[in-house]
Formats: structure tokens, sequence, C-alpha cells
């Protein structure tokens, strides 16, 4: 059996050069053996994105803000995940939390405020 932190680092080298689709491999093996980790959950939300994925991107996401809601690049991600699945109107919420929580992130108002004009 594969060690979890091996396949965390395997995914997240994986993501790191590009190779997005690969990186879900070891993440989602690692999120098996360990679903309440949060830093696994979204490297693998990450990937899931990049590989254009966006409801499995949604999920993982969701995942992290039940178990860390103050995480704002999560609240980010899953709005931009929902963006993506074309539900803006459900976005709005998680993008105006991750604004609000850090508001010198420029792309957390602009992907706001995208939510809020389709909406």
């Amino acid at each position: 059996m594969d060690d979890v932190y091996d396949l965390y680092q395997r995914g997240m080298s994986l993501l790191e050069d590009g190779h997005f689709h690969a990186a879900t491999v070891p993440l989602s093996k690692a999120a098996d053996l360990e679903p309440d980790k949060t830093s696994i959950r979204e490297a693998l939300g990450r990937a899931y994105f990049r590989s254009s994925h966006f409801e499995e991107a949604r999920a993982e996401f969701e995942a992290v803000v039940e178990r860390a809601p103050t995480n704002d690049y999560a609240l980010f991600c899953l709005g931009r995940s929902l963006l993506q699945l074309g539900r803006a109107a459900e976005a709005r919420k998680p993008l105006t939390l991750a604004a609000t929580m850090n508001p010198k992130r420029h792309d957390y108002r602009i992907y706001r405020d995208r939510a809020r004009k389709a909406a």
C-alpha cells in the first residue's frame, strides 16, 4: 500500500509540473486513505479543475469548505468551479465570502463580480 504522504508528494509534483490529469491519480488515492485531510482534497480539487473536470473539482472544494469554512482559497475555487458549471447564482456566495475574507485578492473580486453579473 502506498504511503499517504508519498502519494500526496507525487501528486503535488505532477500538479506543479502541469500534469493535471495525471496528478488526480495519486491525489485521489491519498484522499481515499485520508478523506479529512483538507490539503489533499484542495490539491485534488486543483488537479480536477485544471483538467476541466469541474464537477469533481466542485465536490473536492466543497469538502474542504465543510471542514475549513474560513479557507478563502477553497471558497474561491468552489465558486470558480460552480461558475464553470454554469451555476452562477450558487457561485455568488462562496465568491463573496472569499472576497470578504481576503479583500487584498483582486482576482477574488473579479470572479465575485462575474458571478453577480451572470446570476
